[in-house]
């Protein structure tokens, strides 16, 4: 399993992604999910994958030579496209080639054809863009209808926090701030999930990367974080008085009956007589 989450936001891009791919009793291996691709002033292109790792690592290997026709007519590579609209059709077209190759083989092992990718970045001439690929190569993209980042993987443990805080209008620092706090959310919770980590942090417009860092059990900052969050979590919680039962204290009750009931209280079930 594996975790990965990616922000589009007003200042720039936030990518930050785990490396475990199989976890066991006596078995832990890891593997980088993270692929970044400069051509510095150009372009800064930033993939992140989950699902098969035989699969993904079959789109990746396909995805540096992989055309599709661009808009005037010309084959595009990724290192040529002129939008990121066209980066992500690259992908898909990656994506349904080892489909077609391989997904009749694995169907007959018993293996779906399991695969999740985000593409993002910026190209000259063109304002910041991110996409979240799907297993049939068809693709969505963020900042539609006000989604701001996409989750692959094991998204449930860390979504709560990020949609608490991250907004388009997020400074880079605070919102890999919550990516990271995100992630200890989601490492305290799921075992397949873990270090080390790798973030990247892209300015807008700068064409360049200035901010990629890997995350062991050594930082000190991600440290910092996984001893504070569960503690300022837990002051949190104290802080907040509990439920009364006997209506001394309206603002507190929990056994209020709303004016306007949708449902009619639960009744008990009562034994039957002897």
């Amino acid at each position: 399993m594996t975790y990965c989450v990616a922000m589009r936001l007003n200042a720039g891009l936030v990518f930050l992604s785990d490396s475990r791919t199989n976890a066991g009793m006596d078995q832990i291996s890891t593997f980088r999910k993270m692929s970044v691709y400069e051509k510095p002033g150009d372009r800064v292109l930033v993939l992140m994958t989950a699902g098969n790792l035989a699969i993904t690592q079959a789109v990746k290997q396909l995805l540096g030579n992989e055309t599709i026709e661009g808009s005037d007519g010309e084959p595009v590579t990724i290192w040529t496209a002129k939008s990121l609209f066209d980066v992500a059709r690259i992908v898909g077209s990656a994506v349904r080639k080892v489909h077609a190759r391989d997904a009749d083989a694995l169907k007959k092992h018993g293996i779906d054809f399991n695969c999740n990718l985000t593409i993002g970045g910026q190209i000259k001439g063109e304002t910041m863009r991110l996409f979240n690929v799907y297993a049939a190569g068809n693709f969505v993209e963020a900042g539609i209808d006000g989604v701001c980042y996409f989750q692959i993987g094991e998204s449930k443990y860390g979504k709560p926090v990020i949609d608490r805080v991250v907004t388009p209008s997020t400074p880079l620092e605070e919102a890999a701030k919550c990516a990271l706090i995100s992630m200890d959310s989601t490492l305290k919770s799921n075992l397949s999930v873990g270090l080390p980590l790798d973030l990247m942090v892209y300015e807008a417009d700068s064409l360049q990367v200035d901010k990629l860092i890997h995350i062991d059990e050594s930082n000190a900052y991600f440290r910092m974080i996984r001893s504070s969050w569960g503690q300022r979590l837990r002051q949190v919680f104290d802080s907040i008085p509990d439920p009364t039962w006997n209506g001394d204290q309206p603002d507190l009750a929990a056994n209020v009956v709303p004016q306007h009931q949708a449902m009619n209280p639960l009744s008990k079930i009562n034994a039957p007589q002897a």
